[in-house]
């Protein structure tokens, strides 16, 4: 079943009651109107159907009981800062029946597995911008495909850096000398909000699969800590830049997301990608990804399982 997103983006109360995420808005309950009115005002969503609620306004009140609920059930939350950019991701700490077995195969994993599983991500990763490029852009694709091809154990070449030079050099071509920057000129902004969804998914995924998403097979940074959510997205990721070129291509720049870009991009979980031969919504296939991830440290694969794209 597709796990829903949940967005609010006003002042809301959020609570539990009867296995049900109650939402209740603070300018019916505070109007001295009837409890009739105030009972019709009131939604309930049940808590095994989320997989996400984000959290875009300042005057939100959630329950603690509400956020064990939440966490019990694997929903990941995000929280987003005053300019309405998610900033905080919490996840449960035991997603998993057997977390600490996961956690010491993981940790016990070799540093050339490590570097192929890396090998593997980057591969992948390039393939799939090239077929955004390619079916997006019309532009030459054959020197990604080949630098694909050529990804050493552990990227030692960083071919990876080279491929997106390239990619992000032709993938917004109306916009004059256009870098991939966190703080850039827009559709960057686009770009952020996107990745941070796919961050959120992916990590959620990783979780479930009783990973432990601090320790990354690249990523080694002491301050961040969804290292491995953030080196198994990068196949991922030129799913959002197809969204965004989309949207890029269809509005004026601007450093302000819009309510019907941010709809548009929290349909991301349930984008249909191909992934093993087969259609399926984003967010399943991350978790069939993450599945694989697992099946690598323990030995009983030493192939990830990834998205693809067609050129």
């Amino acid at each position: 079943m597709i796990k829903r997103t949940l967005y609010f983006g006003n002042p809301a109360y959020l609570s539990l009651k009867n296995e049900q995420l109650v939402i209740k808005l603070p300018e019916v309950e505070n109007a001295g109107v009837s409890e009739l009115l105030k009972r019709e005002a009131t939604r309930t969503v049940s808590i095994e159907d989320i997989g996400m609620v984000i959290l875009d306004d300042k005057c939100i009140t959630v329950t603690q009981g509400l956020l064990e609920k939440l966490l019990a059930n694997n929903v990941a939350l995000l929280t987003c800062s005053s300019a309405h950019m998610p900033v905080g991701l919490m996840l449960p700490m035991d997603g998993n029946t057997t977390l600490t077995e996961r956690w010491r195969v993981q940790m016990e994993a070799s540093v050339p597995l490590r570097k192929q599983m890396w090998q593997q991500t980057v591969q992948q990763k390039i393939r799939n911008q090239a077929a955004v490029l390619a079916s997006k852009r019309g532009a030459v694709v054959k020197n990604m495909l080949a630098w694909a091809t050529e990804v050493k154990s552990g990227d030692t070449e960083n071919l990876e850096a080279r491929a997106a030079v390239y990619y992000w050099r032709n993938a917004f071509p109306a916009i004059k000398d256009f870098a991939r920057n966190r703080d850039g000129v827009f559709p960057n902004v686009l770009l952020n909000y996107g990745y941070a969804i796919l961050r959120a998914v992916v990590a959620r995924a990783l979780v479930a699969s009783g990973l432990m998403v601090q320790m990354g097979i690249h990523h080694r940074n002491k301050y961040n800590a969804y290292c491995l959510a953030d080196d198994i997205m990068e196949p991922y990721r030129p799913y959002v830049d197809r969204i965004v070129m989309n949207m890029a291509d269809q509005s004026e720049p601007s450093e302000e997301l819009t309510k019907e870009q941010k709809v548009e991009l929290l349909q991301l979980p349930t984008t249909e990608v191909v992934i093993d031969g087969h259609r399926s919504p984003l967010a399943v296939a991350a978790s069939a990804t993450s599945a694989s991830v697992y099946k690598c440290f323990c030995g009983e694969s030493r192939k990830i399982t990834y998205p693809e794209i067609s050129v």
